[in-house]
């Protein structure tokens, strides 16, 4: 992590966002649900969540974990779809219906899934009034992002910041263990030869999102010490980002263990850690078991040259 992504983590919400008590946002968002937002943000007035659903067995399934965890065990097959523009013309014309005078629509990357392009398609009807961004990240990154531009949108922020910290959740980190490499592979997320290398190895490497596409980091040879590394680097990146870092956990059928994770990382988080199931579209990708720790910076510096750079 370079100079200009520590200046940019160190906090900024400036003073003229003085907090307006606007009951009707003015800037209606739209995400995915993909982000991984925090609970407590979800309720937030002018939000729409478009969903990306699975398919098991080639039944749509909708955001549906409980059918995610029948199909894997069953051993179903189990794809994602993006949502279809439609979707996303619909959000955005509910949310300039009920007033939002513009409307902001971040999505997870387009390395990974084609939802963002299906938001532009729709956004395209809708001339300025929609700004569709590509995250280039997914899960807790992206959706601690959502919560900052949630917040400073609630405080009056104008369009042109909170796009650019949108942008910026590049600068978040994220780190991802699975005890097989199989659904990756089936998705077309890693190879086919890596998946046999890796269970034949017993390796579970450990993952990130670097320019938007997923990268193996370490390699651990077993699944116990893919959870130390995992710690390790998230203590580290928190230690780089300072007193306001904030930390999260995410997990698929792994809550003990994310609690676990959870426990470590209390002391080095400036709120509480964030304990997140990881949405059926990703679990889809990564199977059963996988865990998963984030790094952020609370209320971080819209500097836009420094958006879109990233250190793994």
């Amino acid at each position: 992590m370079n100079e200009r992504q520590k200046s940019s983590r160190a906090g900024w919400l400036p003073k003229w966002l003085a907090p307006r008590g606007l009951s009707r946002p003015l800037i209606g968002i739209v995400s995915d649900s993909a982000s991984c937002l925090p609970q407590s943000y979800r309720d937030r007035a002018g939000l729409i969540e478009v969903t990306v659903p699975i398919i098991v067995d080639n039944h749509l399934q909708g955001d549906d974990p409980q059918a995610l965890m029948m199909g894997l065990a069953m051993g179903k097959s189990v794809k994602t779809s993006r949502p279809a523009p439609g979707e996303f013309a619909r959000a955005y014309r509910a949310l300039l219906d009920a007033g939002c005078h513009q409307v902001l629509s971040i999505h997870f990357s387009g390395a990974l899934s084609g939802t963002a392009d299906a938001a532009r398609l729709a956004a395209a009807s809708f001339g300025s009034a929609v700004c569709v961004v590509d995250s280039q990240t997914v899960a807790l990154p992206l959706g601690f992002a959502l919560a900052d531009v949630l917040d400073a949108r609630d405080a009056g922020a104008p369009l042109v910041v909170l796009k650019t910290i949108a942008e910026q959740s590049t600068l978040n980190t994220v780190y991802f263990a699975v005890p097989s490499l199989e659904q990756l592979r089936r998705g077309g997320r890693i190879s086919a030869l890596s998946s046999v290398l890796g269970n034949l190895l017993n390796v579970k490497p450990i993952l990130t999102i670097d320019q938007g596409s997923i990268t193996a980091l370490e390699k651990p040879r077993s699944f116990a010490r893919a959870q130390a590394r995992l710690v390790c680097l998230a203590l580290r990146d928190a230690r780089e980002v300072g007193s306001n870092a904030r930390l999260g956990v995410m997990h698929f059928g792994a809550e003990e263990l994310a609690t676990e994770i959870a426990t470590e990382l209390a002391p080095f988080s400036c709120q509480p850690v964030v304990i997140e199931s990881l949405p059926a579209v990703l679990a889809a990708h990564t199977g059963m078991g996988v865990l998963a720790v984030a790094v952020a910076a609370l209320d971080p510096q819209p500097d836009s040259e420094a958006a879109g750079h990233r250190t793994p």
